[in-house]
């Protein structure tokens, strides 16, 4: 078990990922990293992640690794790789490239190189060679260059983790699934009894509850899509079929019914169907309690537990519609009587936690830096995390109520 896979993540969750891939592979050796994590181990490992990680984007396993200083040296690092163990000529491949600080001028020129070597070796070996496809290829490469190292990867997940096969009905800009595991597993709630209910009021089409009852119902993410590797020489001897066999058959005897409740909404109708019928497709309907409400008005469901949202980004809180009517936009407040912007609709979200959801914790992901200001709160963490290409930070803010200061005769808290 000389081989490594990278699984590369959202900047800010490596170390959550790192935790999950010991909990999955407890025997394997993992190495947190930049970006992602990598894991020591072959076909068998990439299975069991591919099935259960809801952190990483990808599976990757690397084939070849070393320096390079132009487009020649990329083609002679895939000349060494023996491709006929992953492919045959009747099969298709496609190359990505992923760069940092990488000196070519052409990353299009830097895959076409890496192309060419498969073909050529291939050609060569099996006197015909592999053509290319850009949708659905059997073996999807990924090309990584550094500042003087490349890596060269065969993606063994084909299309990327957080695709989960259940979101149908979407908002704009869904929050990805892997983010929403992140989320969870930066709050320390993983569906288990001592976590307590969690609520997600103003949940779009329900990326964040279906994740948490997925979570609490033992569904491992990937027990209902398929793999590329499912396609690639590597798995399909009789060893590896069984194993596969192995996991997905380990996976469902794992599922169970919820442990903790989970509740969710939204202030639209639309939007709380459609997470309903998302729900459904993911096999969690009946796990989430989902009720149309607008998240200043809605009560606390239990005495305790976890607030975890996701509020739309660089927008402000405007009016619309006659009367001062809430619109919704993916499941957020959108104006409202006063027509009262953005940061007064976070103050008064703050207020109606104050006063109804003493004791919860609740959790906010934003890009806004000044966000506990808006919210009139002291946040006792933040948790940096990018949200692609947007950073953003996950604030955690203990409720007390009435205050957002903890009264004198009670032990010191870092929050309101």
């Amino acid at each position: 078990m000389n081989d490594w896979l990278f699984l590369p993540c959202a900047a800010g969750v490596e170390a959550w990922l790192a935790d999950e891939a010991a909990r999955l592979l407890p025997q394997a050796r993992i190495e947190p990293q930049r970006g992602g994590v990598a894991v020591q181990g072959g076909a068998r490992e990439a299975m069991a992640l591919n099935l259960g990680s809801r952190i990483a984007q990808r599976v990757l396993w690397r084939v070849a690794y070393g320096p390079y200083r132009n487009e020649d040296d990329l083609y002679a690092l895939a000349r060494g790789v023996a491709w006929e163990q992953w492919l045959g000529p009747r099969e298709t491949l496609r190359v990505d490239t992923t760069a940092q600080r990488s000196p070519l001028r052409s990353l299009n020129f830097a895959a076409l190189r890496v192309k060419d070597a498969v073909c050529d070796q291939l050609r060569e070996r099996e006197g015909a060679r592999p053509s290319v496809d850009t949708q659905r290829p059997d073996l999807p490469l990924v090309l990584h260059l550094g500042e003087h190292d490349a890596s060269l990867y065969v993606d063994t997940s084909g299309e990327a983790l957080f695709k989960r096969g259940w979101r149908e009905d979407k908002g704009e800009a869904p929050l990805k699934e892997t983010l929403a595991a992140a989320m969870l597993a930066a709050a320390g709630w993983q569906g288990r009894e001592e976590d307590g209910p969690l609520l997600d009021p103003v949940c779009g089409s329900g990326t964040i509850a279906v994740e948490a009852a997925q979570l609490a119902c033992g569904i491992a993410p990937g027990l209902h899509r398929r793999f590329a590797f499912e396609r690639q020489r590597p798995f399909r001897d009789a060893a590896s079929q069984s194993a596969w066999r192995e996991l997905r058959e380990a996976a469902r005897a794992a599922q169970h019914a919820p442990r903790v409740p989970i509740f969710a909404g939204d202030v639209s109708f639309r939007m709380t169907d459609f997470a309903a019928r998302n729900a459904e497709r993911a096999g969690v309907r009946a796990a989430i309690e989902f009720k149309t409400a607008d998240a200043l008005q809605r009560p606390a469901p239990a005495e305790r537990g976890t607030l975890m949202l996701n509020p739309p980004y660089g927008e402000r809180i405007a009016p619309k519609g006659t009367r001062g009517e809430r619109v919704a936009r993916e499941g957020f407040v959108s104006g409202g009587e006063s027509g009262a912007p953005a940061d007064d609709f976070f103050a008064r979200l703050a207020a109606h936690w104050k006063r109804h959801y003493a004791g919860w914790t609740a959790w906010v992901l934003s890009p806004d830096a000044k966000l506990p200001q808006a919210m009139r709160l002291k946040e006792s963490r933040r948790v940096p995390m990018w949200n692609g290409p947007i950073e953003c930070r996950l604030f955690r803010f203990d409720m007390v109520a009435g205050s957002a200061r903890a009264p004198k005769d009670a032990a010191p808290s870092d929050a309101g």
